[in-house]
């Protein structure tokens, strides 16, 4: 038993220093490989700007038939999807309330016409013989009022009966302009719901040929449109295939979303009129819209994901051994002001501090850059990066943490080369 404890107590440290040799040579053999990026040169492309938004396609004018008046539908000559012309007869609405009045309104003009002439003819005669001084100026005088009286009766049974027209001319409802029914909300028998205010629509004619898509743009994107921007516009109904339209409207009013909340969202109306209309197109259909706000040619460009960022004194956050980085300002720097970070990418170099970089490997050189608008993968640069650099586009940890201004990596792909392929 008590040999058994010996050997136990002399084989503990042995393994314990074994792990700990295993352990040194594992970590320096990982150590030894270095960081792996992939890179990319830096080339000419057209960047083009978008701003994407989703909507609704509608027509461009739409008009929606109300009645001012109350009363039953009688008869409803169109159907949905009619082509209608300006002044076509669409609804009637029923007239037997109306109708008296407007009879009344024209028996009243009748009479009072008739009595117009009738106080004429006697003021002539009356006139007359004041003429020859065989009556008294306040006979003619009483003839007289008696006429103008006459006459304001008849103007008054004319205006009545203008109002009377007017109210039985809303009992026929007419098409205002050109275009297609695109819905009739009652039918035959039902109540027109009329007023001045809040009246019920009974039927909406638009024209087809013109349509636009209505989308929402975030606050921050509605800055860089202006009117006349090109579009492109996908619509879910025709896929793959995209149609041109140009903004034609721009809201100045916004409409928010989800008010007082964290996600409260800020938006603006924009319209975009479609320059080709595809056939059987219905409004209300779902749509996609990138509208194109700039576009620069020939372009230095860089790929989105190569593009980070540094603190701006990066060059003095390397140690002795340029591999280890430093999260606090130097010891003898006791300001502690705030450093902001600036836009970098890293430039693939054979020479650093005059030290060149051994076989198959490279320097990842921190370049601070300006940029510039942006399309869905690529960065416009405007300085700070050459045409035909290479520079390191991933992976994303590597590009975020782990590299430093100086670090030696190895290359995943050759982007010199053809087939991409580094050293394989």
């Amino acid at each position: 038993m008590l040999d058994t404890l010996k050997k136990k107590k002399v084989w503990i440290p042995l393994v314990i220093v074994l792990l700990v040799i295993i352990g040194y040579v594992f970590s320096t053999s990982k150590s030894d490989e270095g960081l792996y990026v992939d890179a990319e040169l830096v080339e000419l492309r057209d960047i083009i700007q978008r701003v994407n938004a989703s909507g609704k396609i509608q027509p461009e004018e739409a008009v929606q038939i109300t009645s001012t008046i109350t009363g039953w539908i009688t008869e409803i000559t169109v159907m949905e999807g009619d082509t209608v012309e300006p002044g076509q007869h669409l609804i009637s609405i029923d007239e037997k309330q109306i109708r008296p009045r407007y009879n009344n309104a024209l028996s009243q003009v009748k009479s009072s016409e008739a009595n117009l002439r009738k106080v004429r003819s006697q003021m002539d005669r009356t006139s007359s013989l004041f003429n020859q001084s065989l009556i008294s100026k306040q006979e003619l005088e009483q003839v007289e009022a008696s006429f103008q009286i006459a006459q304001s009766q008849s103007e008054q049974a004319n205006a009545n009966l203008l109002s009377a027209e007017d109210e039985l001319s809303k009992t026929r409802l007419t098409a205002p302009k050109y275009g297609i029914v695109t819905s009739i909300t009652k039918e035959e028998g039902e109540m027109a719901v009329g007023g001045m205010f809040n009246p019920g629509v009974l039927m909406t004619v638009a024209d087809l040929s013109r349509m636009e898509v209505e989308v929402d743009v975030n606050e921050n994107d509605v800055v860089n449109i202006d009117i006349g921007d090109t579009s492109e516009i996908e619509i879910d109904a025709y896929p793959d295939t995209i149609f041109y339209g140009i903004v034609s409207e721009i809201a100045h009013t916004a409409q928010s979303a989800n008010m007082g909340l964290q996600q409260q969202v800020t938006n603006f109306k924009v319209k975009v009129r479609m320059l080709s209309v595809p056939d059987k197109i219905r409004p209300g259909m779902s749509s996609t819209v990138n509208i194109i706000t700039e576009t620069i040619k020939d372009a230095v460009s860089i790929p989105i994901q190569s593009l980070t960022s540094r603190f701006e004194n990066y060059e003095q956050k390397i140690d002795d051994k340029g591999d280890k980085w430093r999260g606090k300002n130097d010891e003898g720097d006791q300001s502690f002001k705030k450093i902001k970070s600036i836009d970098v990418v890293f430039a693939l170099e054979n020479e650093f501090n005059g030290a060149l970089a051994p076989s198959g490997k490279k320097y990842a050189i921190v370049r601070p850059l300006e940029v510039g608008i942006s399309s869905e993968n690529h960065y416009f640069v405007s300085s700070g990066i050459k045409l035909g650099e290479m520079i390191v586009t991933g992976g994303y940890r590597v590009l975020s943490k782990e590299l430093l201004h100086g670090t030696l990596v190895s290359l995943k792909n050759d982007p010199t080369s053809k087939d991409g392929n580094f050293g394989k």
